[in-house]
């Protein structure tokens, strides 16, 4: 599904932000991603995402190679990637429905193919009375809620999740972890970096830890200790 292979990224200021890193995430896994700011798991992701390129290693996305995809191929791989991020990135001058349906129009789905996706979406995620709401008329939970139902409109094979419950309350997170274990229940590959402690230890799924660019511990056993 995602798998890295000694994967290296160096940036202008000479710092590794990855160093030789290896991980292979199989289908329908739930991993938690942890590490303290600068370990490496922003860079990890925007290398999954093809937002940047390493320096050396390859890595891998559905079994393709997407290393060194040209420019016009990214959109392609991106269509298997749902992104939810901390704080939301919703459009404030649209409402739930057009939030999400912006997902796929920048896809090309048909009007049609949108009026029947959106609903659905918004529905697996409990919005389905929230259609025509603006966010700033909805809490911070119904904001996640949103981006969730937006990552996952197209049915992507992965959904990355970054700090997807940094701005909630602990009660709300508790609420959106519940929503996606039940996306991962249903085939969704889901790689989420967090700083949440209380959620990896009980959650107890696989976690890989990063430090200075290395992975320094990959357990499927959970758990968020690790030295770094």
């Amino acid at each position: 599904m995602i798998r890295l292979e000694n994967v290296t990224k160096q940036y202008k200021n000479g710092v590794k932000a990855l160093n030789d890193a290896s991980i292979n995430i199989e289908k329908g896994e739930f991993v938690f991603l942890v590490g303290s700011s600068g370990a490496g798991k922003s860079t990890l992701i925007k290398l999954i995402t093809k937002e940047v390129n390493p320096e050396k290693g390859k890595i891998f996305l559905d079994d393709k190679d997407i290393t060194s995809l040209s420019s016009r191929k990214i959109p392609n791989i991106r269509r298997n990637i749902g992104m939810i991020f901390q704080d939301f990135k919703l459009l404030q001058n649209k409402t739930v429905f057009e939030n999400v349906a912006f997902a796929l129009e920048i896809l090309g789905y048909s009007p049609r193919d949108i009026k029947k996706r959106v609903p659905k979406a918004l529905d697996m995620v409990g919005l389905s009375k929230k259609l025509d709401s603006y966010p700033d008329q909805l809490s911070g939970g119904e904001q996640q809620r949103v981006s969730i139902a937006r990552a996952i409109v197209n049915k992507p094979s992965v959904v990355i999740a970054d700090e997807p419950t940094g701005n909630l309350d602990p009660d709300t997170a508790w609420d959106i972890m519940n929503l996606l274990k039940d996306i991962n229940r249903r085939g969704t590959t889901i790689l989420m970096a967090t700083h949440a402690k209380d959620i990896v230890d009980n959650m107890k799924r696989r976690v890989i830890a990063l430090s200075d660019g290395k992975v320094i511990k990959d357990d499927t056993r959970g758990g968020y200790d690790y030295e770094s």
